[in-house]
């Protein structure tokens, strides 16, 4: 078995536990009541496209990986197969890295707003969000057919963009709980400030 062989088993075999894992995780999402709406939605659009890259963007690289050392095979088909499977994989990774981010975003939201969170967060405003990142990602897969290196540079700046705002709302949400943690430890008996933080933040997931 070449290398081109393996990964294309490789693949398949991460596009079965992909589909497997995300199959599941919807059904566990279906059943759970106590999340908020809106944030089921975002966990639900990162496992739907997680889901489509496990159902599309595998499969058609590893048909790739087979077709490109295999003999007889027409060559637009193999050229065909790759620009499918570079169109989707710019939209799925694209909107699977934009979730993300806003699901830290969330987060982040649910700590600083309180008991405002509930109005800040509507479902509509999800569903707008999530429209604007498919939006986004079918635009950076239809602009590889125009010009695959401008799709590659905007692909790299709106990932950088994503993973720089997941950070900073990771660092923002550690600094906010620690600064809750030492109040609660600094004032044990006075009043529970700290726990209640917690404890919205509890009930809004």
């Amino acid at each position: 078995m070449n290398v081109f062989e393996f990964l294309s088993a490789f693949n398949i075999f991460l596009s079965i536990t992909a589909s497997l894992g995300n199959t599941l995780i919807l059904v566990a999402l279906h059943k759970e009541t106590s999340l908020h709406p809106p944030t089921k939605l975002l966990f639900r659009c990162l496992a739907v496209t997680d889901l489509s890259v496990g159902v599309i963007s595998q499969p058609l690289f590893a048909v790739f990986l087979l077709s490109s050392v295999t003999t007889g095979i027409n060559s637009k088909f193999i050229f065909y197969i790759d620009q499918l499977c570079n169109a989707s994989s710019f939209i799925l990774c694209q909107v699977s890295v934009f979730t993300s981010s806003a699901i830290n975003v969330d987060r982040l939201l649910a700590l600083l707003s309180g008991l405002r969170y509930r109005q800040v967060v509507t479902l509509p405003r999800a569903r707008v969000v999530i429209t604007c990142f498919w939006l986004i990602g079918i635009s950076c897969g239809s602009m590889y057919f125009w010009n695959d290196s401008i799709a590659f540079t905007v692909a790299f700046v709106l990932t950088t963009f994503s993973l720089t705002t997941s950070v900073f709302s990771y660092a923002k949400i550690f600094r906010k709980l620690r600064q809750h943690q030492l109040q609660v430890h600094a004032v044990p008996k006075g009043p529970p400030n700290g726990r209640q933080v917690t404890l919205n933040i509890a009930r809004i997931y």
